[in-house]
């Protein structure tokens, strides 16, 4: 048994028991007899169900968005822009699907020879909590498109979440077993992930997550796609138009209260900039209304946990205790972490070194282009990089530079159903969403006619 908790006002909003092993092989050979029926059908006919299902989420968007509201904190206003994307992320593959997964004609010695995309079979989902509906989608959209059927353990504390979206699957007329929902405990993942019907698996999460699923998949010689953390740097070059980068580096920190893989957590500010941006950013941080995640108003709600936010105050206390300075916020209020700015940041403390998830945000200088690099470079992980400059051209021969999943210049990383998704090095590994994310979980197969 465990209970979920509003971390605004600390009530305990619902009780849930975890299935037991049994339970979720059940619900596993419920996903393979669909597999096998789902499979024989078109994309084209996949695709109707799809339609279906942008219906259900735009019938049920604002419960669907005050669940997570509650679960989680998210403001309210970007919990339905949440909803909305998922729509979005439907809508492109019901736009380009076919065309995606259509045999592909390949010219060599044979009369006839082409490659064809086909369904692995169940695909494990294990998602998080951040955005409870879009990372869930962006992961089983795509995946029941290409024809497989999923299995979804979302994070405990969404788990009224992840029961909604079962719902919206079912209310689309999904087949039982396209989508099912496995209500199960951390330490119950490496059973069903052993499970001969599982035949690969994805998770968006923390790295020591991404580490034993891919160890355990692995063993089964099962595929895994891994997105996990991030430390993005903001890079502000001498020529950037200051106003449009503090702007966006508010909204690039700052939004889902600082709780995203691809935020911006380190900003690197060249230093004929630094106080003007400083001042420019710190200006609009504050400004920013922190409150009930109900309020419409509300841009900054309490993290998901309060041992989030217990985690972030360390992060920020260790760092000030090494040298950096705070020049605004760094207080706590249970699951509330205000807003946080520091300077003199050095490459040593935990809020440039580690994933820091909660709204703060370390700003340093750098005297050239290649100490930028240096610095945005200097982290374990590798998922996306931004970077202000009115001189584009000058630095598009330089962005191979940056060991990043993605490069976006003049604007904040961001997720988009028409771009790969993902990151290298302790990021992980894998693409979701755009063609490579619909290709990651079929079975290229070659077929050769003398």
């Amino acid at each position: 048994m465990f209970s979920i908790t509003n971390p605004f006002d600390l009530t305990i909003l619902s009780d849930y028991q975890y299935i037991t092993d049994s339970q979720a092989i059940q619900i596993i050979d419920i996903n393979q007899k669909t597999f096998i029926q789902w499979k024989g059908q078109t994309v084209a006919e996949r695709l109707k169900f799809i339609k279906n299902l942008i219906f259900a989420l735009t019938n049920n968007k604002e419960t669907l968005a005050r669940q997570c509201t509650a679960e989680m904190g998210k403001p309210h206003k970007q919990a339905v822009a949440e909803v909305e994307k998922c729509r979005l992320l439907c809508e492109y593959y019901i736009d380009n699907a076919e065309q995606f997964l259509a045999p592909k004609t390949i010219k060599t010695d044979a009369s006839e020879s082409y490659v064809t995309y086909e369904p692995l079979g169940v695909i494990l989902g294990v998602m998080p909590w951040n955005f409870p509906y879009w990372q869930v989608f962006r992961f089983a959209i795509p995946s029941v498109i290409a024809g497989n059927t999923v299995a979804v353990k979302h994070a405990s504390n969404v788990a009224g979440c992840a029961i909604m979206i079962e719902k919206l699957f079912k209310e689309a007329g999904f087949p039982d077993g396209a989508y099912k929902n496995l209500l199960i405990s951390g330490k119950q993942v490496e059973k069903v992930i052993e499970n001969p019907i599982i035949k690969a698996v994805s998770l968006t999460g923390s790295e020591k997550a991404g580490a034993s699923v891919a160890a355990t998949a692995a063993k089964g010689i099962k595929k895994s796609v891994l997105e996990l953390g991030g430390s993005n740097a903001f890079i502000i070059l001498e020529d950037a138009d200051i106003d449009k980068s503090a702007e966006t580096a508010v909204t690039a920190r700052m939004q889902n209260t600082g709780q995203s893989c691809i935020a911006a957590k380190r900003f690197l500010v060249h230093e004929s900039l630094f106080d003007a941006f400083t001042k420019k950013f710190k200006e609009r941080v504050e400004a920013l209304k922190i409150g009930s995640p109900m309020d419409e108003d509300t841009y900054i709600g309490p993290l998901a946990r309060i041992d989030l936010a217990e985690e972030v105050e360390k992060q920020v206390e260790e760092s000030v205790k090494m040298g950096a300075k705070i020049i605004t916020g760094g207080n706590r209020n249970n699951a509330f972490y205000e807003p946080t700015i520091l300077t003199d940041v050095t490459t040593d403390m935990p809020v440039f070194k580690e994933e820091v998830f909660g709204p703060v945000a370390p700003v340093m200088p750098f005297s050239t282009f290649e100490e930028a690099v240096e610095l945005s470079n200097a982290t374990e992980f590798g998922l996306g990089v931004t970077v202000f400059t009115e001189n584009i051209e000058a630095i598009k021969d330089k962005l191979h530079l940056f060991n990043e999943g993605a490069v976006f210049i003049n604007a904040l990383v961001k997720s988009d159903p028409a771009l790969p998704f993902g990151g290298v090095k302790k990021s992980g590994f894998g693409r979701e969403l755009a063609e490579n994310g619909i290709k990651e979980f079929v079975n290229v197969k070659t077929v050769y006619i003398k």
